[in-house]
């Protein structure tokens, strides 16, 4: 499944509002929300598992990445912006940073 394709499908579960605003920030929220859980399973690894990776809850983890996925998915939608073009655009931005020697650091004019 491409990008575009998983996009799509993620549609199928959206439910639309019709306040474009509201429907937008609550995506925007939902995806803070879930990368936050990301976080918190990697918090207590460390903490309860001290980072040992043979106890990464990957399942876990690939449900929580799924869910980000998701919110990524519908609000491209809803900003008219195809998912494989972020992929692309952010592959080509990191190809040229690494051929300039600029991969480390920070910011996004590097």
């Amino acid at each position: 499944m491409d990008f575009n394709e998983y996009q799509k499908k993620a549609l199928e579960t959206n439910l639309e509002k019709e306040d474009k605003f509201k429907e937008l920030m609550q995506q925007v929220l939902g995806l803070a929300d879930e990368a936050g859980e990301v976080q918190a399973l990697f918090k207590k690894w460390i903490r309860d598992d001290n980072a040992d990776f043979e106890k990464i809850k990957k399942e876990e983890v690939k449900k929580e990445l799924g869910d980000v996925l998701w919110y990524i998915a519908v609000i491209a939608h809803d900003l008219e912006i195809e998912l494989n073009e972020i992929a692309e655009n952010n592959i080509a931005k990191l190809a040229d940073r690494m051929e300039r020697g600029k991969i480390g650091g920070s910011g996004d004019n590097r």
